[in-house]
């Protein structure tokens, strides 16, 4: 198996993406080494800018990020990553979610955010964040815990975007793409 080999993205309703991730331990070294590079070109090809494990099937705490600065590739693989601290300050942004193809909505969430994750390498890094940045890193990171963005929403519009994409799912199934 390639190591860009890329994975399928799952979607709503599966279960993985309502299902807390587990720690990254020793034991999981080479599968997150294997499974980094897979995520990052699924992600690409997609096209995204952050993609969560739970995303791809696998429950472990592992995020990769590239915002593409410059149009350069620029990524960020976060192995158990968390939130350390949160600015007061809050920002509103629309969301998509590879999950949730064609769905986008506003979202409300703290304007900055300091984040931790240890690296593939194993070293701890450490970044304070803000902008796109921020609003992709909590997204991602939500993913993790079984949230997705449309858990920020009202009980209305949630309900009115998922039975749009639900919709959408099987018009498509129904026309064999």
């Amino acid at each position: 198996m390639s190591e860009t080999e890329l994975l399928p993205i799952l979607l709503v309703p599966d279960a993985h993406l309502r299902a807390k991730a587990r720690p990254v331990g020793a034991g999981d070294t080479e599968t997150v080494r294997a499974l980094a590079p897979r995520m990052l070109a699924t992600m690409y090809k997609a096209p995204g800018i952050g993609l969560a494990a739970p995303q791809i099937g696998s429950l472990l705490r592992l995020v990769v990020i590239d915002l593409q600065p410059d149009d350069k590739p620029s990524p960020f693989i976060m192995v158990n990553p968390e939130i350390v601290a949160t600015s007061a300050e809050l920002a509103t942004r629309e969301e998509g979610c590879l999950s949730l193809p064609n769905q986008y909505a506003d979202v409300t969430r703290p304007a900055e955010v300091k984040v931790r994750w240890t690296n593939l390498e194993g070293s701890r890094q450490e970044l304070t964040a803000d902008g796109l940045l921020a609003a992709c890193i909590q997204h991602e990171i939500d993913h993790l815990n079984g949230v997705l963005f449309v858990d920020h929403l009202s009980p209305l519009k949630r309900n009115m975007l998922l039975r749009r994409l639900a919709k959408e799912l099987k018009a498509k199934a129904r026309d064999g793409e």
